[in-house]
Order: structure tokens, then sequence, then C-alpha cells
């Protein structure tokens, strides 16, 4: 059996130098909370004394009931020239009062001389005596080998003395990193494996950044020739280019290479960890991130559907709920009839992939998106028109006219939309309502309300949450044809419609009346199933 590989996550200190990453100490203690849950071995909180949030975190921190992971506080070798003792960063790392502290020292003779300005002698004594200092002092010692790879390429021998002193005076794990992240994967193996030559075993981590777009390869690659031990970053969070994408190396690490990192039920939690890293920390989620991506299982080709509904495996490398994941199927222009009547099983509907139904869906989509639509992203839209295709749908409500006015003058301050909203329902009935809004689109959205609620009230419980407007052909200026994505929710439920048209108010109005229209579809199939 492969040996079990150390998690070390370092998302709240190297993770938050990524340019516009900016944790609370309150984001920072929920996010420890969740990395304890998951199953982190190591989380490095930050650096105590750096600044006042970090010095706030590893005061609060005293409080967090970890259940599996050892927080440890991030700091530095002692300065040269000073006694250990002395150092009074190296005591502020001791009064954080974390089981594990995390030091970084230096590889490279050219740091040792230019950014130290001191011998090389005394970098060794200050790896060395810091190391012993922190050991003595009851805590675990991780040391991180600064600029690792390139002080190995200056000097071999003395990049291994420097890990030897590490060793040698208790650091668990002496940690190579590949700080400006450029080295190539048979680089790392090298090193990784004279480290391992030098200095034993089951010691050897590996810290790398992604500046060369191999942060990820290059901590597998030293996985591979023998660390135990690997840092990163959730979503790979950093900076520059961002650090080791721990959502990425893990599945690699497990479902790839065969180490034990994380039991099979806390691996099914990764895309939900990197959805709440990426909802705490304000950030758009990456669709395409391997794993854990809306992107990652997602198949819009004809063919490729065609393959996977007969085997899986034929377009997916691993099975997407090992990692909280789940297939999805796009319908577009360039689907074919699996595409159809695979996405036809999520709506409960039943098709045959070669039915005539099926085909005149698909014709019907293509002659759409020919005119702009897009259903990918506008699920709502695509189960309506199927409907309709099959005569299973009939509107609820028809228009009769609306008209949207806007006055601006600002010589007396005013800025006004009006929106009137005309329609009928099956029964014979009709609503006139008249609203104001803050815009043309709003406006409409309250009138169409209004004019609806006395028929079906539960409409009140409908929200426009997201509104999106995309220009389709925009090399045909101010008459391109405009895309209206509408998301809307109600409970815990959502769905998103669109509309397209040369006019961005008819757009808007074509994707919100489908946004109602499928609500009140939807809440008459609960009744009646009810």
């Amino acid at each position: 059996m492969k040996p079990k590989v150390a998690l070390y996550d370092t998302t709240l200190r190297d993770g938050a130098q990524a340019e516009g990453i900016n944790f609370s100490t309150a984001d920072k203690l929920r996010i420890a909370a969740r990395l304890d849950a998951f199953g982190a071995d190591y989380i490095e909180g930050g650096w105590p004394g750096s600044n006042p949030k970090d010095i706030e975190f590893f005061e609060r921190a005293k409080e967090l009931s970890l259940g599996h992971a050892k927080l440890a506080a991030f700091g530095s070798t002692r300065r040269a020239g000073i006694a250990v003792e002395q150092d009074p960063q190296v005591r502020l790392l001791l009064e954080a009062r974390t089981p594990v502290v995390t030091i970084y020292g230096k590889t490279s003779l050219h740091h040792v001389r230019e950014v130290l300005r001191t011998t090389p002698e005394e970098n060794l004594a200050m790896i060395a005596d810091t190391v012993r200092f922190l050991k003595e002092n009851g805590r675990e010692v991780i040391y991180d080998a600064e600029h690792t790879f390139d002080g190995y390429k200056e000097d071999p021998d003395y990049a291994l003395a420097c890990f030897q002193a590490a060793r040698d005076a208790g650091a668990s794990f002496v940690v190579l990193c590949d700080t400006n992240g450029g080295s190539l994967p048979s680089h790392i193996i090298e090193v990784t494996r004279a480290a391992i030559a030098r200095i034993g075993e089951g010691c050897v981590g590996v810290h790398t950044h992604d500046d060369g777009g191999l942060g990820v390869a290059n901590a597998l690659a030293a996985v591979g020739a023998g660390a135990t031990h690997v840092q990163g970053t959730l979503n790979g969070y950093g900076e520059r280019n961002g650090n080791c994408n721990l959502t990425t190396v893990i599945p690699n690490l497990q479902l790839k290479m065969g180490h034990t990192v994380l039991p099979a039920a806390k691996l099914a939690q990764l895309r939900d960890l990197s959805l709440f890293l990426d909802e705490t920390a304000n950030q758009r989620p990456n669709i395409r991130a391997p794993f854990v991506g809306q992107a990652s299982f997602a198949h819009k080709g004809g063919t490729h559907v065609n393959a996977v509904n007969k085997f899986a495996s034929s377009y997916e490398h691993i099975v997407p709920e090992t990692v909280g994941n789940a297939r999805r199927v796009l319908v577009s222009e360039l689907a074919g009839g699996a595409n159809v009547m695979m996405k036809a099983r999520e709506f409960g509907i039943a098709l045959e992939e070669k039915a005539p139904d099926t085909r005149a869906i698909l014709e019907e989509v293509k002659r759409l998106e020919n005119d702009g639509y897009e259903f990918e992203g506008a699920d709502a839209s695509f189960e309506l028109l199927m409907r309709r295709a099959r005569g299973e749908y009939k509107p609820y409500f028809d228009l009769l006219e609306y008209h949207v006015s806007i006055r601006k003058d600002p010589t007396r301050n005013l800025d006004l939309c009006e929106a009137t909203v005309k329609i009928a329902t099956p029964q014979g009935d009709r609503g006139y309502e008249v609203a104001e809004g803050d815009g043309p689109v709003n406006a409409l959205d309250a009138a169409l309300r209004k004019a609806l609620t006395a028929f079906y009230p539960e409409v009140a419980q409908v929200t426009l949450t997201d509104y999106k407007v995309r220009i389709v052909n925009s090399a045909s200026g101010s008459g391109a044809r405009v895309r209206v994505f509408i998301e809307s929710g109600a409970g815990e439920a959502s769905w998103s419609t669109v509309g397209v048209s040369t006019n961005i108010v008819e757009a808007s109005w074509l994707a919100l009346t489908e946004s109602l229209e499928y609500f009140l579809f939807r809440l008459s199939r609960s009744k009646a199933q009810a």
C-alpha cells in the first residue's frame, strides 16, 4: 500500500496573499473549521504579529475545537547575528500557542548573500537554532526550504546541507519549496530524490506555485518521487498565479496515484468545499476547474453524449459523484438526439433518441440558437420548449399589451420609469396594472406581477435574483440582437430563462414572462402530485 500523504492547507496564509482576496478574522475561523471537518492534516493560520488580523485570529483560534487538523503558525528563522531566544518574531510564534510552527529559511546561496547579507555558515545555524528552539519548547516544527529548486541549481551540496540542518534539529518535515513557481517536473523529481537520499524517507514535503502552470503537476511529481507531505491552497488561491490547487491535487493523489489522503466520504465533499471558499472570498467559481467545476462533467457535443449514454467512462475519467460533482448534459446547436433524450430525463420526460418528438425538439433548438438563443444556461426555457413541442404545456396568461415610458428631467431632478401591462387568462379574466420601477425591466416586472397576483397569488413568492445581457452580433451596432438571461427563485428553488430580440426591453420581457410561466407550471404540477 502506498503511504498516506499529509495534507497541509495554507489557504489562510499563502492563499490570502492572492490579488483580490481579503479574509476577515471571522472568515478565517469559519474556513479553518470547515477544513478541519473536511480532513486537512495541517491548517496554516497566518503569521503571528505580522498584522492585527492575524493576532486576533490566533487569539480566537484557541477557542476552536479542531477534531483532526493541527493548527500551524508561520514565521521565519531567527535573524542573522541574534540569539534565537532574543528574536521577537520567534517569541511571537511561541505565544500563538499552536501545536505546530512552520518556519521558512533560505536555501539559495544567492539569497543568503544578497538578501540576508550573511554567510552560508550563519544561515545553516539560523535554520538549526530556530528549529531546535521551537522543538525544545514543545512544538512540532515544519521547515519550508524557500527557493529549494533554484538553490539546488546554484549549489546542490549547500541545498542538501540546509535540509540536513533542519532535519537534524528536529523538523518533522522538510518542505521543498518552488517559491518562484518556474520549475519543471523533471527537476522536481531530481531534487526530491536527492533530498530523500540525504535525510531519509517520510520527512520530505513539497510546496509549489503555479507561475508556469505546473503547480499541481510539480506536486504530483514530488509525491511520485517519494514526498509524503503536500502543501497547497483551496482553489489554487495564492500570490501571483497562485499555489498548488488542493482541489485538483487531492483527487489526483487519491484516485489516480493510489495514495491515502481522505476517507471516500470526505472526498465527496470536495466540490461543496470549493464553492464554500469562493463564496466566503466573494469570488466567482471557476466553472472549468478540474474535478469541482460546473463544467467538469458537462457534455455538449452530440457524439460525446451518445457515447456517455452508452458507457460513462467513454468521456468521463472518474465518476463525478466521487468528488461531489454531477454529470451535466448541455443542449445546443451542436447537440444530437442523445442530448435531448438525456436532458429530458432530468425533467421526468421519457423520450427516445431517434423519436420524431426528439428530432422536432432538436430542430427547434437549432433554429432558435441560430436566431441568438442559448439554452445551456436556461434550463427552464428549454423544459418549456420541450413541453410545448409535446403538447404538454398551455400558457397561464396571454399578453394583450404592455407599454413602458421613461421620463427624465434634469432640471427638476426627475427620473421615472413606468410600465403598464394588460393580460388575459385562459378563463377569460383580464388584468391591467401600472407600476413604477428603477428601470424599464424593473417596472415591467412589477406591473406584470401585480396583474398576475390577482389570479395566481403564489407569484408573490418569486424573486428575480440575477439579470444578464449579452450582445449576440456586436458587428451590427445598435441593431444587434440582444440575449437576456434571467435567474429567478422561490424558496429553495431557482431557475433560469432566456429571451432574444433586437429590442432589449422585448428580450427582457420574453425572459421575464417565461420565468413566471415556468414557476406557475411547476406549481401546478406539484399541486397535482400532492
